[in-house]
């Protein structure tokens, strides 16, 4: 297959998936959801969705112009695939095939269904592509690696992978900057970065930096439209838990009804709940955002005014272009020797 038969059939694929009937992704996300229960239709349906964008022509063969069409020696490349969201390995196996390379993907357990299937789409839409996809449980024939994970599953990574060329993902998560002067729908479309995936991907905000004295209420209204989040039991009981935890321990905090906002110096929250800090002055905010870097998936505010920012509500829509931890995975794939 040449580098151009490659990019046909991904375009090909996003068409295909922006076709799909409501049945079949009402058929898919049912699947998915009875091996991942925090997989409902609405949050498959964007996954889709948010992958046929990624495929979208123009912007896919810019992106894929940037880089070399053909490998010198193509490799096998082992990718082990979170599951945290819907799809979320789809950027790194779309890169490995797009390089041309061959994808070995050992699949998280709790996005089997929908990698499987998306897989077997693209295979079915160029059935040569079946010889360059392989689902494997263990990743010994690899003559490289990405895998993401936790911070403990990175250091396993590193012991086992560390002697060949590798990407390793840690925890990283996403923060949200507000000024005092975001609008109510600006502040609504924040419910997006906030509550979509019910939190659980890298790119959902845990983390507010507002200003000191920041007025809540407006923003607390603004969340309103997404009190239906409690009709999921495994967000309701992880908000009871957390609101529970903190009532006993008489930690101060607020409240909707369905998240609760605590004032703490760490980034990641646990599900329901997002953390607050505040700041002085832009130099105060500027100082404490160079000190999480690191652990900086993405970062939202206001009309993207912010530097490095992008717009409330689009945390959760990273093109094909949006690296995870801002490594460039197409690059590392280019230099495989």
């Amino acid at each position: 297959m040449t580098h151009s038969d490659r990019l046909a059939a991904f375009v090909a694929l996003g068409q295909h998936l922006r076709q799909l009937p409501a049945d079949v992704l009402a058929s898919l996300a049912a699947q998915a959801r009875n091996r991942n229960a925090w997989f409902d239709l609405p949050n498959v349906t964007l996954a889709i969705h948010s992958v046929a964008d990624m495929l979208d022509e123009e912007p896919l063969r810019r992106w894929a112009a940037r880089y070399r069409a053909e490998p010198d020696t193509p490799r096998q490349v082992g990718v082990v695939m979170a599951g945290n969201i819907p799809l979320v390995g789809f950027h790194d196996a779309l890169c490995v095939l797009i390089s041309g390379h061959t994808l070995l993907a050992k699949l998280s357990k709790d996005d089997t269904v929908l990698m499987s299937w998306i897989l077997g789409e693209l295979v079915r839409l160029e059935p040569r592509f079946q010889e360059r996809i392989q689902l494997v449980e263990r990743l010994n024939t690899a003559d490289a690696f990405i895998a993401t994970g936790s911070d403990n599953t990175a250091r396993y990574f590193d012991y086992y992978f560390g002697k060949r060329p590798h990407i390793i993902r840690r925890n990283r998560t996403s923060l949200a900057v507000l000024t005092g002067n975001e609008t109510s729908h600006e502040l609504g479309l924040l419910g997006e970065d906030i509550f979509r995936y019910y939190g659980l991907g890298c790119r959902n905000v845990s983390k507010l930096f507002v200003p000191k004295g920041y007025n809540f209420s407006p923003l607390l209204d603004s969340l309103q439209p997404w009190h239906q989040v409690l009709d999921h039991h495994k967000y309701n009981n992880n908000y009871d838990y957390n609101k529970s935890i903190l009532l006993v321990n008489g930690v101060p905090h607020l409240d909707t009804g369905f998240l609760l906002l605590l004032e703490s110096p760490l980034l990641v929250s646990p599900i329901s709940l997002v953390h607050y800090g505040t700041y002085t002055h832009e130099i105060d905010l500027v100082d404490q955002l160079t000190d999480v870097a690191a652990q900086t998936q993405c970062l939202v505010s206001g009309n993207g005014q912010w530097a490095g920012s992008v717009a409330f509500g689009q945390a959760q829509s990273p093109g094909v272009t949006d690296y995870a931890d801002g490594v460039d995975t197409m690059a590392f794939l280019a230099e495989l020797t």
